[in-house]
């Protein structure tokens, strides 16, 4: 959350660097001036199609962009808690939870664009009902940019689940 609210202030300080209020800011990005407001709230991050109105509004260079998208997704996720959810992953939903933390915001198309893994695929691995493949798994968590440490807890999360074996009930002796 601390990510989120720091955002929240740089974006601020560039609205007060550009010298506009909310209301002007609201005529140039097309966005009304309390969903801007929202937005450097700090409470919450705001979508990438906000924070890049917000931006132009203020008149930051078009070359800056992939500068912002790139803090943008930092804000987007704490790597202490992906750490923690992975490490901590001891069922297939809950290792579904902790990879579509982990790959946020990306939608599930643009990542099937980035690995070439289906949707359907990428889908069932973050809604828990699939268990991926290690290799495929390392695929899409570097295309990501994961941390080391993010790599190897979505690693040891994915042998932890392979490694178990269902109990089967005893069999039953006529």
């Amino acid at each position: 959350m601390q990510d989120v609210e720091a955002f929240a202030a740089a974006l601020q300080r560039v609205r007060r660097h550009a010298g506009l209020s909310y209301r002007q800011l609201a005529q140039r990005a097309h966005y009304s001036h309390p969903h801007l407001i929202r937005a450097t709230s700090g409470k919450q991050l705001p979508t990438w199609e906000v924070t890049a109105a917000y931006l132009a509004g203020c008149g930051v260079a078009a070359d800056l962009m992939p500068v912002w998208r790139r803090r943008w997704e930092d804000a987007s996720r704490d790597p202490r808690d992906l750490v923690d959810l992975l490490n901590h992953a001891e069922t297939l939903a809950e290792l579904g939870t902790a990879l579509a933390a982990l790959v946020r915001p990306r939608s599930l198309r643009a990542l099937a664009q980035a690995t070439g893994i289906p949707r359907a695929t990428i889908q069932a691995w973050l809604g828990g009902t699939r268990l991926p493949g290690r290799d495929r798994l390392d695929h899409l968590v570097r295309t990501v940019g994961a941390t080391p440490a993010e790599r190897a807890a979505a690693t040891n999360a994915l042998n932890r689940l392979t490694t178990r074996r269902p109990t089967l009930p005893p069999l039953r002796t006529a």
